[in-house]
């Protein structure tokens, strides 16, 4: 274990616990990637990787370090920053991640490590600290050294007046990554020290402008870069195999990787290689998509297998019926009814999806998709049966966008004579609509006015919208693969800017009221 920390700090603290009785090196943990309990083995490997202890070695007063997705760099980092507080001589520690979800799975780390170590801290706890003009929720372990470890929001004013050690993690996709390093450089002045890591969103983004200033000798600061191959060759594979008790071998290891670079598609080099994305990168950061995310809004799918098809009519309709009852039908009977609801759908058939969202007004000019509809290899016949299930029950309903390119017409077609065209809008997905609709979509998630779903091929779906020579949209053909295994082509984002497009245009159908006597409300704030 001493070989794989900072061999001065490690050895202190190291000493401290064995005085006190205990011995880390011993519990019988594996505290790698990811971590969790193994049995005992003669020849226990080293809790980290060299890359990681190569991170962890480096005390450069600023160090910056461009990765690969989930090769265990913030794994380390909490490992360092458990012994960075709990030393004698140590000092705080200030995290910065770019969302409440980040920052406790720091803390849990960093906790996890001084469990490890066999070192004294409390248990996690939450902490408020004042700023300006607001209070800021904060996670926090103290140790009995009287250092802290602490997890911050992404906003450079939290930073003045702290000292010690900064950790700004995924930098490359907070908001005012330059003003969160002009606040952290401030702590060098008293022996402080700044740990920058993150993987690549785009070309022009204020990360790879810092990685490019290092590499060129303009910035005093050391560059470490870890690609996938990078920690593949240093044993990443190997070390996931031992965590989940399965053999290696060469075939395997390339089988993986394999499946990586097809699962990222057109991004693998992006997230995967180092290589910032050309252009300036992704329509929407993913930090600003996930503040808009909900966990608890479900996602319910159905795909049909090949030969669903050729079922008799009355055989398919029993199995898309049975399907609505079961997923759909408790969604809608709990939706309030004194929210108006609109609708976004766009089409896929034999390859792509079609996703099917509805978006409800609440109070304060706020909007929610309460769930949304994945269909994969679903027959014209019930995908028109399962969308008229949807729209007949959804209160209040006053307007849908419905994507009507190619075979998608059929369907937006019959909408329209059955709803009306005071309600249905068969749009055309052309340049001309999204430069004049994608960015005020985005604005919606700007101004924290739409909440959708926290799912992750949500999220890969609107990290798909580029800007093509000026206009933000999904590529033409260019396909992501989805947890499913199936292709995706930001078919969920298409479906929710439909959905917010059909709550915006000038056009809304009118609404047909009757009695509310005993009927669903939300409150007066919206929530339901």
């Amino acid at each position: 274990m001493i070989e794989t920390m900072r061999s001065i700090q490690a050895e202190e603290i190291l000493d401290e616990a064995r005085q006190a009785g205990k011995d880390p090196v011993k519990t019988g943990r594996e505290p790698g990637f990811p971590c969790g309990d193994l049995p005992r083995t003669s020849r226990a490997p080293a809790a980290l990787l060299p890359y990681q202890r190569a991170w962890i070695a480096d005390t450069s007063p600023v160090k910056v370090c461009e990765k690969s997705r989930r090769v265990g760099i913030s794994w380390s980092e909490a490992a360092d920053d458990a012994l960075t507080a709990a030393s004698r001589k140590g000092i705080d520690v200030w995290y910065i991640g770019y969302n409440k979800d980040m920052a406790l799975e720091f803390i849990n780390d960093t906790a996890f490590w001084a469990r490890h170590y066999g070192l004294a801290a409390c248990s996690t706890e939450e902490a408020v600290i004042r700023d300006e003009d607001r209070d800021i929720l904060a996670f926090r372990i103290r140790f009995a050294s009287g250092r802290r470890v602490t997890a911050l929001s992404s906003r450079p004013s939290n930073l003045r007046g702290k000292q010690g050690k900064v950790v700004i993690d995924e930098a490359a996709f907070h908001d005012d990554l330059q003003g969160l390093l002009k606040a952290a450089m401030a702590l060098l002045m008293w022996g402080g020290r700044v740990a920058v890591i993150s993987t690549h969103n785009g070309e022009d983004n204020p990360f790879n402008q810092l990685v490019k200033d290092v590499r060129a000798g303009r910035k005093p600061y050391r560059l470490h870069r870890i690609t996938l191959d990078d920690a593949l060759s240093q044993g990443l594979f190997r070390r996931i195999c031992l965590k989940t008790a399965r053999p290696w071998t060469l075939e395997s290891e390339n089988a993986w990787r394999k499946s990586l670079i097809e699962f990222y598609g057109e991004d693998a080099d992006e997230e995967l290689f180092c290589v910032p994305g050309r252009g300036s990168g992704v329509f929407m950061s993913r930090a600003l998509i996930e503040a808009c995310m909900d966990r608890d809004i479900p996602v319910s799918r159905w795909t049909c297998p090949p030969d669903f098809v050729e079922l008799p009519e009355h055989i398919r309709t029993a199995h898309a019926l049975d399907w609505c009852d079961l997923h759909l039908a408790p969604l809608l009977a709990g939706l309030p009814e004194n929210h108006p609801t609109y609708i976004g759908e766009d089409f896929g058939r034999s390859g792509d999806l079609t996703v099917i969202v509805p978006l409800q007004e609440c109070s304060g000019m706020k909007y929610r998709t309460p769930f949304a509809a994945e269909l994969r290899n679903v027959p014209f016949r019930q995908q028109e049966q399962i969308l008229f299930y949807i729209v007949d029950r959804l209160p209040r309903f006053r307007a849908g966008a419905l994507d009507a390119r190619g075979n998608g017409h059929y369907l937006a077609e019959v909408a329209l004579q059955r709803y009306g065209s005071a309600r249905i809008h068969q749009v055309m997905l052309s340049d001309r609509w999204y430069l004049e609709n994608m960015p005020p979509y985005k604005a919606a998630f700007e101004d924290r006015a739409i909440t959708i779903p926290g799912d992750p091929d949500i999220l890969d779906d609107h990290r798909a919208i580029r800007i093509e020579r000026g206009i933000a949209r999904v590529p033409e053909g260019v396909r992501n693969r989805g947890r499913d295994g199936g292709r995706r082509h930001g078919d969920a984002a298409m479906a929710c800017a439909l959905a917010w497009y059909a709550a915006h245009s000038s056009q809304a159908g009118p609404v047909e009221y009757q009695t509310v006597a005993g009927t669903r409300f939300s409150d007066q704030r919206g929530a339901y």
